[in-house]
């Protein structure tokens, strides 16, 4: 294993170890096995001059910004000429030898290097002006944030999410209408954020696929390029050699990776890119008014299939949006059985001019989304529902940025309600037990639940719940004493039972802490208010305060207080000063006088101090029972002055000895 690929194994074992060490409360290894992988990282990043942004020896600051601040780029970045033919690539080689590497799909960002540090990042913008997004890039997985070269250097590449985190993202969000649609979209969001702690936690990754700038020397050729990039610590697009003579079977080598289930692409890709190996020969061939003539993309010539429309399915949301779906006899696309796809809204169903039987083709975009590519028989007749197909009421037709959709115009629409239902009920909300998805829309349909305060009177039907497919007399007394359980509910668990947009469990703490746990503060508060609250953007803020300021919401608000008994959080209820409020501890080794160290932890928050996992320029005090001991922690705050002390020196700190 060479240097680099062993850096970046220590920093996957190590932040793997510290994952588990602090927010899990169990251990991998011990601290002496720790602090020896710690410290062969350290000598293997100081022997190659290669540090990676998510190294544990590296602490990014988070940074909130206002606005992303936006910057020219130097020379324009010009989109490529493209093809669906493999011939025309094989042609266009003219017998030069090229490379061939994978036309990822994110976004484009430029880096520059000074010194051997990350200077700055800035995305592709328009081509001429795109957005400095310099700390947010230092959050990237694989982006170096220092390399042994110590000149100018500027690369060209593409930020992306793999698809098996962009799923695990999508997992962890319970609402159907706040999942991201495709990786990219997603990729875009956390690479432009304004909180580049959000960017940190989503994993963006980078590829190198133009080296446009290396102070001093002078590129040769692509493949020796990329080399030279590797080198250096940064990941490159994935690429073969070619020539005349394999690029057809080359691109059928690629094509296999998208749809090969063992040994597929995790990342998003739209196609390939061919570029000219011989740099100088690249050059000379200068370029159009539109696109440079070193290089080429080559697009997935769509697999198309005929079949007949039989039915458009609508599906309504908890927003009230009705998106079409088109149901279609059953094809093979791309080694798939495929019988559905999505229409989008009304404006991409009126375009395609459809109507039930309609000969139509159908497609998988870059061979994974299901498309209606062409409608050959164009009737046109499409009828669109008048009445939700959820709940019975009446729709409207709404033109939004100039696309027409469908909406159920009912506020109590059912497939509304079951969603806000489900959330309600869920672990970090009320948690209530024995109320799955199915058993709600059940009990909706009965009329047991039309408004949130009725879950408190389910007992009311007791009789009937008994009788109802799954239930008995036990699991019915078990569930209404769920629900008398959770009457008694911490604040912050019942702001965000409410299923307001954008308010998270995370957001709902924040907020209930800086206004004390006063609810009709909290229901009284501007945007101004609210966005004063570090964590707190102005977009969260209008839609908290918009929820308050809803008269329905209000009242069910005011009907909800008085079936549940509200609680402050033990830690903020608990006597005691608030002596630490402003310090930050990190906590390592054994402890004697607490449990564990969670339990350190929680009574450093409880006098309103912060525990972080590193040691940092932030940090006030580094609690270790063992303060002479050489572990990498000690050593980190030793070199940047920060007392260590023990267990019992900070018992006497808060003057409460154990």
């Amino acid at each position: 294993m060479n240097k680099i690929d062993r850096i970046k194994e220590l920093i996957e074992i190590l932040n793997r170890a510290a994952k588990a060490y602090y927010q899990e409360s169990r251990e991998l290894m011990s601290n002496l096995e720790y602090d020896a992988l710690y410290d062969e990282l350290c000598e293997l990043e100081k022997e190659t001059g290669i540090v990676y942004g998510n190294s544990p020896t590296v602490n990014v600051g988070y940074e909130l910004l206002s606005e992303l601040p936006k910057e020219a780029h130097e020379s324009p970045m010009l989109s490529l000429d493209k093809t669906k033919e493999p011939e025309v690539l094989r042609s266009w080689l003219n017998g030069k030898e090229a490379i061939l590497s994978w036309k990822l799909d994110g976004l484009t960002i430029v880096l520059t290097y000074k010194e051997g540090k990350l200077f700055k990042a800035v995305t592709r913008g328009n081509g001429e002006i795109g957005e400095v997004i310099t700390n947010n890039a230092r959050t990237f997985a694989n982006i170096p944030s220092a390399i042994p070269f110590k000149g100018e250097l500027v690369i060209r590449g593409e930020a992306v999410i793999r698809y098996s985190d962009f799923e695990k993202i999508n997992a962890s969000i319970e609402d159907v209408d706040a999942k991201y649609k495709n990786p990219r979209n997603l990729c875009s969001g956390s690479v432009r954020q304004l909180n580049n702690e959000i960017t940190a936690k989503r994993n963006v990754n980078f590829y190198a696929f133009n080296l446009v700038k290396a102070e001093g020397r002078e590129s040769v050729s692509v493949e020796a390029d990329f080399n030279w990039l590797l080198e250096q610590g940064f990941d490159v697009v994935e690429y073969k050699k070619v020539t005349s003579d394999n690029i057809v079977e080359t691109i059928s080598w690629f094509a296999d990776r998208i749809t090969d289930e063992k040994n597929s692409m995790d990342l998003p890709s739209d196609g390939l890119v061919l570029t000219f190996d011989d740099i100088v020969y690249g050059r000379s061939l200068g370029r159009t008014a539109k696109f440079p003539r070193n290089a080429i993309a080559f697009k997935w010539a769509d697999e198309l299939a005929a079949t007949r429309l039989l039915e458009v399915e609508w599906s309504p949301s908890r927003t009230g949006l009705i998106n079409p779906v088109a149901i279609f006899e059953p094809v093979e696309l791309e080694g798939t059985t495929v019988s559905r796809a999505s229409l989008h809204n009304i404006s991409i169903l009126e375009g395609l001019e459809l109507g039930i039987g309609d000969e139509i083709s159908v497609y998988k975009a870059n061979m994974i989304i299901p498309q209606v590519a062409e409608n050959f028989t164009k009737t046109g007749d499409m009828v669109y529902p008048e009445h939700c197909p959820a709940c019975g009421g009446a729709t409207e037709i709404r033109m939004t940025n100039d696309v027409k959709a469908l909406y159920c115009t009912n506020p109590l629409c059912s497939a509304k309600k079951i969603k806000l239902f489900s959330h309600f009920v869920s672990r970090d909300a009320m948690n209530v037990d024995g109320l799955s998805e199915a058993t709600l829309d059940k009990m909706i349909e009965k009329g047991f639940l039309k408004e949130l305060p009725d879950l408190f009177h389910l007992s009311d039907y007791a009789e009937e719940i008994k009788e109802m497919e799954g239930f008995g007399q036990k699991s019915c007394d078990n569930l209404l004493a769920s629900i008398d359980k959770s009457r008694k509910v911490i604040m912050p668990n019942f702001i965000f039972s409410l299923g307001i947009l954008n308010i998270g469990l995370a957001n709902a703490k924040l907020i209930c802490k800086e206004f004390n746990y006063d609810l009709e503060r909290i229901r009284k508060a501007s945007v101004e208010e609210l966005t004063a609250i570090g964590g707190i953007g102005e977009v969260i803020a209008k839609t908290m305060m918009d929820y308050f300021s809803n008269e329905h919401n209000s009242e069910i608000l005011d009907l909800l207080l008085k079936e549940v008994d509200l609680q402050i959080p033990e830690t903020t209820a608990a006597e005691g000063s608030q002596s630490l409020v402003g310090k930050v501890f990190v906590v390592t080794g054994s402890v004697n006088h607490f449990k564990n160290r969670k339990e350190l932890q929680a009574k450093i928050e409880e006098l309103g101090g912060k525990v972080t996992g590193s040691v940092t320029g932030k940090t006030d005090y580094l609690i270790n029972n063992d303060n002479t001991s050489s572990s990498s922690k000690n050593k980190k705050a030793k070199e940047l002055n920060i007392p260590i002390i023990t267990e019992e020196e900070f018992l006497r700190m808060i003057e409460n000895f154990a």
